[in-house]
């Protein structure tokens, strides 16, 4: 077994099987897609947030990059689609 980090990572998609959850997380620097296994299920990864994750690499038979911790990554942000108005203001106008 050996560490693994990753930062700037996107969630493409989760998979709940019996024994595990798998999150398919894309990284937008290098535009790799990791395939990474939570055993404990307990991991909250929502869309449109970049995460930085650490874990093990175990290798037996199979490569599984196995989720120890995650955290949101505060230097990297998805930006925005949504226009901001120009004069700041959001919501609806009051006439």
């Amino acid at each position: 077994m050996f560490n693994f980090s990753a930062n700037h990572l996107f969630l493409l998609s989760r998979t709940e099987y019996p024994s595990c959850a798998v999150f398919l997380l894309q990284d937008l620097d290098t535009q790799r897609v990791y395939r990474l296994y939570d055993f404990s299920k307990a991991q909250l990864i929502r869309p449109n947030v970049a995460y930085c994750i650490a874990g093990k690499v175990n290798s037996a038979d199979k490569l599984y990059l196995v989720i120890e911790s995650v955290r949101p990554d505060t230097r990297h942000a998805r930006s925005s689609t949504v226009p901001v108005p120009a004069n700041g203001a959001g919501g609806v106008p009051i006439a």
